[in-house]
C-alpha cells in the first residue's frame, strides 16, 4: 500500500486480485483453504482479494476471519452463472447483502453436484476444518437473464463484473457474441490468458467499458498471477466503485 497523490487527492495504491476461487467451488483445487489463500496473497503482495465461488458464498466468512489474522482484507462476492452462461462477478461490502443475493440464486440454481463427476464442494472453517459439503450443482447456470442478475447486484448495493470477457466459454462476449445495449455492468474482467491492449483491439467493445485484471485462481499458485491496483482512499465497495468510475480522484490500474 503506497500514498500517492492523483490531481489534488491523496489516495493509497492498493493491489488487488478479486476473483479467486475456494475448495467449495468443485473446479477449485481443494488446497484452497482460507489459511492458505491468505497465506499465499500476503506472499505475493496483495493488499485486499476477493472471495468468488460459483453461485455460492458460503466461505466467505471463513476466508475474512481467516485475512483478519494476517492483514488481507477480503471482499465478499460470488461468480453467478446466467441462464445464458455467462459468468458475472458480484462483489459486496456486507455479507447481508452478499448472503441475501446467495439465497436468490440458489432459488434459480437447478440440479444436484455429482461430485465424482464435477468435483467436491467443501465449506470450511477460518482455521481450514471441513464443515460440510454443499451439494447443490454450483457448476451448474441459473435460471437467472444476465440482466436480471445486474440489477439483482446492484439494488442488493454490490458491484457487477463481467467475467473474463476474452475468453470464449462463459464469457458475455464467447456467450453472446456481443455486449447488450443498456447493460449496467460496473466492468469487464480481462483474464491472465492475453494483454489488456490486445483485447481491446481485438473486441472493440470492451473500450466503452472499465477494465479490470484478477487471476481467477482456482490454484494457490495463481493468486494474484494478474491484479489490478486500485488508487482509493480504502478497499470499501463504494472506494472500488469510484475507482472504476474514474471518479473523484480514484482510478483502476490493470496489471
Amino acid at each position: 500500500m503506497i500514498l500517492v497523490f492523483t490531481g489534488s487527492v491523496m489516495v493509497d495504491q492498493f493491489k488487488g486480485d478479486l476473483h479467486i476461487h475456494t475448495c467449495l467451488s468443485p473446479c477449485g483445487d481443494n488446497n484452497m483453504l482460507p489459511t492458505l489463500i491468505v497465506g499465499q496473497a500476503k506472499k505475493k503482495n496483495l493488499d485486499v482479494i476477493g472471495i468468488c465461488d460459483h453461485n455460492s458464498a458460503e466461505n466467505v466468512p471463513a476466508v475474512k476471519k481467516a485475512g483478519e489474522r494476517v492483514g488481507v482484507a477480503v471482499i465478499g462476492g460470488i461468480e453467478i452463472t446466467s441462464q445464458e452462461e455467462v459468468h458475472v462477478l458480484a462483489l459486496f461490502e456486507n455479507d447481508a447483502d452478499l448472503l441475501r443475493v446467495q439465497d436468490i440464486v440458489y432459488k434459480h440454481l437447478p440440479g444436484v453436484n455429482d461430485q465424482d463427476y464435477f468435483g467436491e464442494q467443501l465449506v470450511v472453517d477460518e482455521n481450514d476444518s471441513i464443515m460440510g459439503i454443499n451439494d447443490r450443482l454450483l457448476i451448474g447456470a441459473t435460471t437467472l437473464l444476465i440482466e436480471q442478475i445486474v440489477d439483482i447486484v446492484h439494488k442488493s448495493g454490490g458491484i457487477a463484473i463481467a467475467s473474463h470477457v476474452d475468453r470464449e466459454a462463459f464469457s458475455i462476449i464467447g456467450q453472446l457474441g456481443f455486449i447488450p445495449d443498456g447493460l449496467n455492468i460496473d466492468a469487464l474482467e480481462v483474464s491472465p490468458r492475453n494483454p489488456v491492449e490486445e483485447v481491446k483491439a481485438r473486441l472493440p467493445q470492451v473500450n466503452d467499458f472499465p477494465i479490470v485484471r484478477f487471476s481467477d485462481a482456482h490454484y494457490l499458485e495463481d493468486i494474484g498471477e494478474t491484479y489490478t491496483s486500485f488508487f482509493t482512499e480504502n478497499v470499501s465497495v463504494d472506494e472500488l466503485s469510484k475507482a472504476l468510475l474514474n471518479r473523484d480522484g480514484r482510478k483502476a490500474v490493470t496489471h
